[in-house]
């Protein structure tokens, strides 16, 4: 018998608990969710019709996003869905397995979550359908300027300035009651309903303010989505790497270059990768920005930075600056 943590034992107790150790067979129309995570909990009901899920995880961690408390409350908040259910939603067409992608047919071993993604990106370069902007799934809810509780997953602890949840009115204290159409109990449903939320326009959104239900609308522009996926498995052939060594300029070094005390300023060390080389890079050459972004901290940052928000086969322009002159070199990312 699988001792239950003591946070959740009592509660957990009330639902028929199933571990799915493999991903075949399962239809993805229904068990719809982010499959870069290492764990993932839907509560549903006898005819499949889910409540909730609880899960998910951001690029601090693979547990960044996971509270025992949250995943009691998570639970309780499906028990109080059990007691007057939705309709079942019945799902048209055939089911969509994980072994019916035709990359699965080359695939060997065991199948993973993340392979799903990569069966699908796969399926859609074959029919010309991919876009980039497809790797932008699972929006965090930090995007659309909330700050939601690990441990009330409906609560919003804070809501960021000149966001698109701060121009709607929403406050922290708020309790979120449906966001995009669905009911909303933890970090994982906050995330799914803004996987399923547009591109561009806007979100619809019911919350809760001292016992009063509002109303009202997140506005969200193109590239809303982006955020850092470097932790993703399913991307690791798509994200490039700059391959640069290079030491940190001194206060004093760029006080006399004219650059100022917190930007990022990388002097590259040691043998240039031929790559580099082929692109007119040298050594002692010092990186200060990429594509013409300029950051703060650590020399660092502006390699995570191309790695966040480029792909192999994009051409950047790297500005670097040689023996006080300023230069721009392009460089293929690989």
């Amino acid at each position: 018998m699988v001792r239950l943590h003591p946070e959740i034992a009592e509660v957990a107790q009330q639902f028929v608990r199933v571990r799915l150790t493999r991903i075949e067979g399962m239809d993805l129309r229904r068990f719809e969710f982010d499959y870069d995570v290492t764990w993932y909990a839907f509560f549903l009901n006898a005819d499949e019709t889910i409540y909730g899920r609880y899960g998910g995880r951001d690029a601090r961690g693979a547990e960044s996003r996971f509270s025992w408390k949250g995943l009691r409350y998570a639970l309780e908040r499906a028990l109080e869905q059990h007691q007057h259910p939705p309709p079942p939603v019945r799902l048209a067409g055939k089911p969509l397995r994980a072994e019916d992608y035709p990359s699965a047919k080359q695939h060997r071993g065991c199948i993973h979550c993340h392979n799903i993604n990569e069966f699908r990106r796969a399926a859609e370069l074959a029919s010309g359908t991919w876009h980039r902007d497809g790797i932008w799934v699972y929006p965090l809810p930090e995007n659309v300027g909330l700050v939601i509780d690990n441990d009330a997953g409906d609560r919003i602890q804070a809501v960021l300035a000149n966001s698109p949840a701060a121009r709607a009115g929403l406050r922290a204290g708020d309790r979120l009651v449906r966001l995009n159409g669905y009911s909303v109990a933890s970090f994982a449903d906050v995330s799914y309903a803004l996987h399923k939320a547009p591109a561009q326009g806007s979100i619809p959104i019911i919350w809760e303010r001292s016992g009063q239900v509002q109303h009202g609308e997140l506005r969200v522009s193109a590239g809303w989505r982006k955020t850092n996926v470097t932790w993703r498995p399913s991307l690791l052939d798509l994200l490039p790497a700059l391959p640069i060594a290079g030491e940190d300029l001194s206060p004093a070094e760029k006080a006399q270059l004219g650059l100022k005390r917190e930007q990022s300023a990388l002097r590259l060390v040691g043998r240039l990768h031929e790559s580099l080389i082929r692109a007119g890079l040298q050594p002692g050459d010092v990186l200060l920005a990429v594509d013409g972004v300029t950051l703060q901290g650590p020399g660092e940052n502006l390699l995570a930075y191309v790695r966040q928000n480029y792909l192999v086969g994009d051409t950047i322009t790297l500005q670097v600056l040689r023996n006080g002159k300023r230069l721009e070199v392009r460089y293929p990312l690989r």
